[in-house]
């Protein structure tokens, strides 16, 4: 089994910044994609950004056209937790974000899709005030 705990939400002002972590335990995998995705109330839950690595080297990270140039994903060395850097943050970036899992590299179509994802965060609120 695995279990992701999200961290690093709050409240902040538009044009500030937040680091979010999400931190992983259980089952490992030889190859892994974790990604974030954010959900507004009454909405749908919107793809973020996603990192893909293999333990035999590289990774591949794919972005929501919303945050391209204002948020980074990233990984520690152990591969354990993730981390998605938000910089220059609007009020339409004000959600629930959730961290998502799943074992293999994921496809750029794939891996945008939320129902690819078996392993699921409780979710951090992100709020942003104008």
């Amino acid at each position: 089994q695995v279990q992701l705990v999200e961290s690093g939400g709050g409240l902040v002002q538009a044009g500030d910044s937040l680091r979010l972590s999400c931190a992983a335990s259980g089952r490992t995998f030889s190859s892994d994609t974790m990604g974030w995705f954010r959900q507004a109330p009454g909405k749908e839950r919107e793809f973020v950004a996603t990192i893909s690595w293999s333990w035999s080297g590289g990774n591949q990270q794919y972005y929501g056209d919303s945050v391209k140039g204002r948020f980074t994903i990233s990984t520690d060395n152990t591969k354990n937790t993730v981390y998605l850097q938000m910089n220059s943050l609007k009020p339409e970036d004000t959600a629930v974000y959730y961290c998502a899992r799943d074992s293999g590299i994921l496809s750029e179509q794939r891996a945008k899709n939320p129902a690819q994802y078996g392993y699921w965060g409780q979710g951090t609120q992100v709020t942003v005030s104008s």
